[in-house]
């Protein structure tokens, strides 16, 4: 017998166990006959080795794992390949903190191969813990076939992409602005930039012109906007947030059609501190209604100002070191008191001596968005310096055109749009990153400074013999490669690429990609590019993006708040079920809206689900052999097994269709609302009747029913339904497999009965009606008025001779009769086309009851206005968060409803009390 509850902290290792000693997550043995669609494969997107399971994880992994089940228990050869990311700069970071906690020297005084030795050792020590939190969660990866981005099989792998790369002059080394963090000593990609709001000031700088050059400036205006009144200047305003900046300037930029300075254009201004003089350039990126409409150009420390020089042919001069220190290396004229001071130390002197020197025209305090690096926490300096790119261009013309074409799909299709906006304005890609832990960048530099890149270093001095009469030293570039570089293989280099394995034969491309949105560009993209150059094919035939999870109140999870949902301490309370369910049954939404109510919410639904088994199992409903459900003579079995044929097309196609929240709301429905709420009670009396045949007959179909469910429901809810299908296979024939290796259920459509439908159909309505109505008018729980159906057709009337004990019991009524009007003091309403009628005269106080109805209307009333008033508020709307304006529409949609369905009850009330 089964226990009261299922008990998920005792249940779950042990299942995991036994699922893995199954062997069942691995691939089944390829068949002779097998094709292409008899293979599925999905690769998991490597969290970082330093990772612990957060809530994105759990959806992320709940949704393949979904599809992971479903297409096993289809009888697919299933790989779900999992692994993890070496995480360059957050494994460094944790290995650098974790060094300097135990008192020991920094990474460069240890020197580069100890401090790697280190980063291998924690690896080993602490590296895998997110890898056995995703078995917590329940996740059927393949373990046995577990990567990891810094394994010797990646790493030949990276090696031959760059070399390959490098040939095809699709790599190359160039001077160009990167994201540098100071802190770290590194470049870093966009992704790892955090852009965060903060106060600041725009400083206006009058630079004066050369070679006593005037223009005259206008300061006054009339209505139309044009110029009355002016005043000579020599000198032209520029503003920046970033004074220091102002030492490498090289020219001032103004739009080509600003009327105030197209005079100045090609002139040139001298450049307060340095002296230097720098031309008035025209360029569109000035604009006009900003600030003054001229703009200071720093090459060599700002991104926009970047492509200006370039238009313009203006020198890009570095005054910054790599720890953002000011530095007089391209520029000799930077006074010596500056040189070594900190970029903000220097932004100080820098605005104390334009006050001094009376060129500082104006302070300007605003609030602007200062990029950080996202875990380093300092402000990130744009820098120019020598990196290595990727001809991102080139390569991202093959990877438009697969997902133009449809070679590959985005689920939802909406999401094509970043993709192709990316892709469609790429910039080259920097690929090095100056960090030790990673894959180091395979070029060795010569004694004169040439590059040979090679796979190995042996082949590198092939190449140097070449320009040498005899052996040089050579010296390995020492940066490393951006993690992203090596996720870019991923899909291919996992199954062995370059080798040409079996995996990569059976499962390349990849079937499916589960992933989130913020890493379209990152990684889906560079995927796409990587294995259509190196495969000649698309990576995966499908991506499936999952939303971002948010708070109940629609706000980012962050600890600050306080508001973050930690899935492990979810699974150790609640178990792994109800959070997949969750999962799942809000996956539909781009932001999902969770709360440890919802999930709690679900469990109750797993704990239904127990309920029923365990009450089936009481009324002696076991597994019969030979049972064939084709042959069910009873009209509840006929119904039950149409809804549950129904459900498992639903189930199916919304899997399959990557609709994770329609497959779970087709589960709930069946589950809750069809079998316990309506088939089991329509069973009770079967059970307890004195029919043997019926009862013998209901009692399998029911076991068989919940066969199905099991096996429907198992993709979504693996633990609890696993359970079940061992508990309740202790009685009756043997199971073939654990549920995990069981066949889904491909029910025919002859298991559809149009005529048990509509009989059920015609019941479930009744009963529901007479439910809802006895809600309405407050009828108390205990009392059992007469129902009385009005001049009912012959085919209703049987019905009602047939289920009289069902509607007497179901509905709470004391007696049920054919009558040909509805009696005094009833309340009517109509069901499957006929009229009937409650008696509640003397059941309920009719005054007390309009008097409670009038109430409510009018709280709705009220509530109703306020709302609409607040919604009415241009303000409100223009500046509230999108969140509380759907909020506010969601409350009167609710409200509205709720005083219609009252106004219905009240004019019932009325008729009643009429009659």
């Amino acid at each position: 017998m089964l226990e009261k509850t299922f008990e998920p902290q005792a249940a779950e290792p042990r299942l995991y166990a036994q699922w893995e000693e199954s062997g069942l997550f691995a691939p089944r043995a390829a068949k002779p006959t097998d094709g292409a669609a008899d293979a599925y494969s999905i690769v998991i997107p490597p969290p970082n080795v330093t990772g612990s399971l957060h809530i994105g994880h759990a959806l992320n992994n709940t949704l393949q794992d979904i599809l992971a089940r479903y297409h096993r228990m289809k009888g697919k050869a299933v790989l779900w390949l999992p692994g993890t990311d070496h995480a360059g700069i957050a494994t460094q970071m944790v290995v650098e903190r974790q060094l300097a906690a135990a008192g020991n020297i920094g990474r460069r005084d240890m020197g580069r191969d100890a401090f790697i030795e280190k980063v291998w050792e924690w690896k080993a020590e602490s590296g895998g813990t997110i890898v056995r939190q995703l078995r917590r969660l329940g996740s059927s990866c393949d373990w046995s076939r577990e990567r990891f981005t810094l394994d010797e099989g990646l790493n030949a792998a990276v090696r031959k992409v760059f070399v390959k790369l490098h040939q095809d002059g699709l790599i190359y080394r160039d001077k160009r602005l990167v994201n540098w963090d100071p802190h770290f000593q590194t470049a870093i990609s966009d992704l790892e930039v955090e852009q965060r709001e903060q106060d600041g000031h725009y400083w206006h700088f009058a630079y004066p012109l050369a070679d006593g050059v005037t223009y005259e400036h206008p300061v006054a205006f009339d209505e139309d906007g044009k110029a009355t009144e002016f005043e000579t200047r020599g000198f032209i305003v520029v503003a920046t947030t970033r004074p220091e900046t102002m030492l490498g300037d090289t020219g001032v930029a103004v739009h080509p059609e600003d009327e105030r300075y197209k005079g100045l254009v090609g002139k040139e201004v001298i450049l307060p501190i340095t002296g230097r003089r720098i031309p008035i350039v025209a360029d569109d990126y000035a604009d006009p209604t900003k600030g003054s409409g001229a703009v200071k150009i720093t090459p060599a420390h700002d991104f926009n100002d970047f492509g200006v020089g370039k238009r313009a042919g203006l020198a890009a001069l570095n005054v910054m070191d790599a720890f953002a220190r000011i530095t007089n290396e391209d520029v000799p004229e930077i006074p010596a008191e500056l040189v070594g001071l900190d970029r903000f130390a220097a932004r100080k002197a820098i605005v104390a001596r334009a006050e001094e020197e009376n060129w500082l025209r104006e302070i300007e305090k605003t609030k602007h968005v200062v990029p950080h690096g996202d875990r380093s926490g300092v402000v990130i300096e744009p820098w120019l310096t020598d990196q290595w790119y990727v001809d991102a261009h080139t390569l991202a013309q093959p990877a438009l055109k697969a997902v133009e074409d449809g070679a590959t799909v985005f689920e939802p299709k909406s999401y094509e749009k970043i993709y192709f906006e990316w892709l469609r304005n790429i910039e080259p890609w920097c690929i090095s990153r100056q960090l030790w832990w990673g894959h180091r960048i395979p070029a060795w530099y010569g004694p004169n400074g040439e590059i040979y890149v090679a796979e190995t270093e042996e082949d590198a001095r092939e190449q140097a013999l070449a320009d040498y009469d005899s052996e040089v030293v050579l010296t390995q570039d020492e940066d490393v490669l951006d993690t992203w570089f090596s996720s870019a293989l991923w899909p291919f280099s996992t199954m062995g690429w370059p080798e040409k394995t079996e995996d990569l034969q059976r499962f390349y491309p990849t079937s499916d990609l589960v992933t989130a949105a913020d890493i379209i560009f990152f990684w889906v993209a560079r995927m796409m590019m990587m294995g259509q150059h190196f495969m000649g094919e698309v990576p995966f035939r499908r991506v499936i993006i999952n939303g971002l999870v948010r708070d109940e109140k629609g706000q980012k999870m962050s600890k600050s708040k306080g508001n973050v949902i930690d899935p492990l301490g979810i699974i150790d309370e609640l178990g792994a079920d109800p959070l997949r369910f969750t999962m799942a049954i809000l996956s539909g939404t781009r932001d999902i809206k969770l709360s440890k109510q919802r999930i709690e919410g679900y469990r109750n639904f797993g704990t239904k689900l127990w309920n029923a088994a365990r009450f089936s199992q009481m009324n002696e409903a076991k597994r019969v052999e030979g049972f064939d459900p084709a042959g069910v003579q009873q009209t509840i079995n006929r119904w039950i097994r149409g809804e549950l044929t129904k459900a498992e097309r639903q189930v199916s196609d919304a899997i399959e269709g990557g609709r994770f929240d329609d497959a779970a709301g087709a589960l709930y429905r069946f589950v809750w609302n069809v079998f316990c709420d309506w088939y089991l009670e329509l069973a009770k009396p079967v059970f307890n009747g004195a029919d043997e045949a019926a009862k013998a007959e209901t009692r399998a179909m029911t076991a068989w029913t919940i066969d199905q469910t099991l096996k429907l429901l198992h993709p979504v809810m693996p633990y609890i339904t696993e359970e079940l299908w061992a508990e309740l296979g202790k009685e009756g024939p043997a199971r073939e497999s654990l549920l995990i290796g069981a066949e889904w259920p491909v029910l025919p459509d002859a298991f559809i009965d149009a005529s048990a439908e509509a009989e059920i159909g015609w019941l479930v309505d009744l009963v529901g009606e007479i439910r809802a109505l006895r809600a309405e008018m407050n009828v108390p729980p205990s009392a059992k008025p007469p129902l009385a159906f009005v001049a009912p057709d012959a085919v209703t009337a049987e019905r009602i001779a047939r289920h009289r004990d069902l509607l007497l019991t179901l509905g709470r009524v004391s007696e049920i009769a054919v009558a040909e009007a509805a009696p005094a003091g009833a309340v009517t309403f109509v069901s499957g086309g006929t009229t009937a009628a409650l008696s509640l005269a003397g059941i309920i106080d009719l005054t007390a009851e309009r008097a409670r109805l009038e109430k409510e209307i009018a709280v709705f009333e009220s509530d109703i206005g306020h709302v609409n008033k607040k919604l009415g508020n241009p303000n409100f709307v223009s500046r509230a968060a999108p969140e509380v304006v759907d909020e506010q529409r969601a409350k009167l949609a609710e409200a509205e409803e709720g005083k219609v369905k009252l106004q219905a009850a009240l004019a019932r009330l009325d008729a009643m009390a009429g009659a």
